[in-house]
């Protein structure tokens, strides 16, 4: 079997995405996703101009050496464009290895760790009573893990927090956004609202909390002390990571488990992290962590530091990439929680999966390979968009983390 095409896919049904769909002589295909929000065309040039040329007339069977091939090659390695595309090349690969074995991938990668993945999905609202009737009705869906983000009192509006509450989409204009930022209202209000949240729900549901990288490490273990007597299942990118040493100290504050590392591309950005043993829950995702092959590798690494996976799982990862992404979850021994923000039915409907959500789980495909396709006629219909992630300045005007 060889590889014959490679087609690169970009669509907006609602939210951009890119695709890598790759075709063999034999007629088997696989699909990859290659969505980098916010700089989906630099992915998309990156695979067209560079990486198809390189897979025509290669053995898709050849997985880990093409791999390689792609990231060793590349002289400048790592980085979140080159490794969303190897990325999308690893996961079609793998997609095509399940068809052609007749298996869904998990079986591939040691079949089943458990019966189910458990997901979290998204509570937010600009006010207390509002979130408490968000938690309610995801509590209703069946959820047993639930991320809380509201308002900030003082502040018009807060990154986390949309008008749609199940679809939300945080890339919402051409040119980012600019929103005005507070530490000292954000620090008060927080554990104000995970008390009535645990007053309201009881002690077992597991909550979820995301500060998006805003805080610095002090400020950062303030937080975690201030919220210990609500048993968070983890507070996430409490701080921009640039600087693991600052992780140290956060450790030394408080023990609110700490999650991290969706914008991680490799192995490498969480080597200190893991070994050390200043994170709880690793965030890092297929799509821009080198796809299912790399993705193993680091899950495989963290589980000998009893750190457990959490992957990332927004809007911006495409349905190819839930499904990639549930193959390793229900594999892997060391899996801890998978996010799972609802796509729109249009992008359901380019996505065509074979996934399911019940009673609080995602179960992945049994079809052969990953059980997800896309539909390229529908997917024309709905052209590129250019759409930018918000960014956040003090209330001085100096710029901020998003």
């Amino acid at each position: 079997m060889r590889i014959v095409e490679a087609r690169v896919i970009v669509t907006c049904p609602g939210r951009n995405f890119v695709t890598l769909k790759i075709v063999t002589d034999e007629g088997v295909t696989g699909v990859g996703d290659a969505t980098l929000n916010g700089r989906e065309l630099a992915v998309a040039s990156y695979l067209e101009d560079h990486v198809v040329p390189a897979l025509i007339g290669r053995d898709p069977s050849r997985i880990e050496d093409t791999w390689q091939f792609l990231y060793k090659g590349a002289y400048w390695r790592r980085g979140p464009v080159t490794m969303t595309a190897i990325a999308a090349v690893d996961t079609a690969l793998w997609d095509i290895k399940g068809k052609a074995a007749g298996l869904p991938v998990y079986q591939l990668l040691g079949g089943r760790s458990r019966e189910g993945v458990t997901v979290y999905g998204h509570a937010n609202a600009d006010d207390v009573e509002s979130v408490l009737s968000e938690i309610s009705s995801y509590v209703a869906l069946g959820y047993r893990a639930v991320r809380v983000q509201t308002g900030i009192p003082g502040l018009e509006s807060t990154y986390g927090v949309g008008g749609d509450k199940m679809f939300y989409e945080p890339a919402d204009a051409a040119l980012p956004t600019e929103n005005i930022w507070s530490t000292a209202h954000y620090l008060d209000h927080v554990p104000k609202v995970f008390a009535e949240v645990r007053a309201e729900f009881g002690p077992t549901l597991k909550l979820l909390h995301d500060v998006h990288h805003r805080l610095t490490p002090i400020e950062a273990a303030r937080l975690g002390k201030s919220l210990e007597p609500y048993a968070l299942t983890w507070i996430e990118d409490p701080v921009p990571a640039e600087l693991q040493e600052g992780f140290r100290l956060i450790r030394q504050h408080t023990t609110t488990p700490i999650a991290v590392g969706e914008v991680f591309n490799s192995i490498w950005d969480c080597q200190e992290l893991i070994t050390s043993q200043l994170i709880d829950y690793i965030r890092t995702t297929v799509v821009h962590a080198g796809g299912i092959t790399h993705l193993r590798r680091i899950f495989d690494f963290a589980a000998l530091y009893h750190v457990r996976s959490g992957s990332h799982g927004a809007t911006d990862l495409s349905p190819v990439c839930m499904a990639a992404a549930l193959h390793v979850d229900v594999a892997i021994p060391n899996f801890g929680l998978q996010e799972y923000m609802r796509h729109t039915p249009e992008t359901d409907e380019v996505f065509p999966h074979g996934y399911h959500f019940a009673d609080g789980y995602l179960h992945p495909s049994e079809e052969p390979g990953l059980g997800v396709d896309i539909n390229e006629e529908l997917a024309a219909r709905y052209p590129y968009r250019p759409a930018s992630l918000p960014i956040n300045r003090l209330e001085d005007g100096t710029m901020h983390s998003w």
